[in-house]
C-alpha cells in the first residue's frame, strides 16, 4: 500500500468520525480487523491491500491526532479560510484540510509540501473543481504563517 492510499483511508476515517463521533481507537480496531477489511476490498479497490505495520501506524496517528486536535484544527481552518464561513465548507474538504494540517503540525516525518500536494490531489478526486484552489490556498497560507 502506498502512503497516498494510507492517507486517503485516513481522510475517509476522519470524515466518518466527524459525521459519527466515536472512539477513534475503536474505529481503527474495527476497520483493521483483517476479516472486515478484506470484505471492504470487494466493495472498494482502495481497500484491496491490507496496510503493513508502518502504514497502520501512520493511519492511526492521523485518525487519533485529528480527533484529539479537532477543535484546534477547526480554528486554523476558520482563520485561514478567508471569505468562507466554516459552515459553507464541505465536510470532505474539512477532513482533507484537517489531515494535512495535522501532518504539517505534528508529523515531522511528512514534508509540508507533500502534505499539501496530497491534500490537493485528494480534493481533485472528491471535491468540486472550485474547491481545489481553495484547499491549496488555505494550506499554503497556514503553512507559511504557522510553521515559520
Amino acid at each position: 500500500m502506498t502512503r497516498t492510499t494510507a492517507r486517503e483511508i485516513a481522510v475517509r476515517l476522519c470524515f466518518g468520525l466527524s459525521e459519527n463521533p466515536q472512539d477513534p481507537n475503536r474505529v481503527l480496531r474495527d476497520i483493521f480487523d483483517e476479516e472486515y477489511y478484506a470484505s471492504l476490498g470487494g466493495e472498494d479497490g482502495m481497500f484491496a491491500e491490507f496496510p503493513d505495520a508502518v502504514q497502520l501506524d501512520y493511519i492511526g496517528r492521523i485518525v487519533r491526532g485529528v480527533s484529539e486536535h479537532s477543535a484546534e484544527l477547526d480554528g486554523y481552518i476558520d482563520k485561514y479560510a478567508v471569505g468562507w464561513k466554516f459552515g459553507r465548507i464541505s465536510r470532505t474538504a474539512i477532513a482533507i484540510l484537517k489531515t494535512a494540517m495535522f501532518e504539517i503540525l505534528y508529523m515531522p516525518d511528512v514534508p509540508d509540501k507533500a502534505a499539501i500536494n496530497e491534500a490537493v490531489e485528494l480534493a481533485k478526486r472528491y471535491e468540486e473543481p472550485s474547491t481545489v484552489p481553495f484547499i491549496n490556498g488555505v494550506l499554503g497560507s497556514f503553512s507559511r504563517s504557522e510553521i515559520m
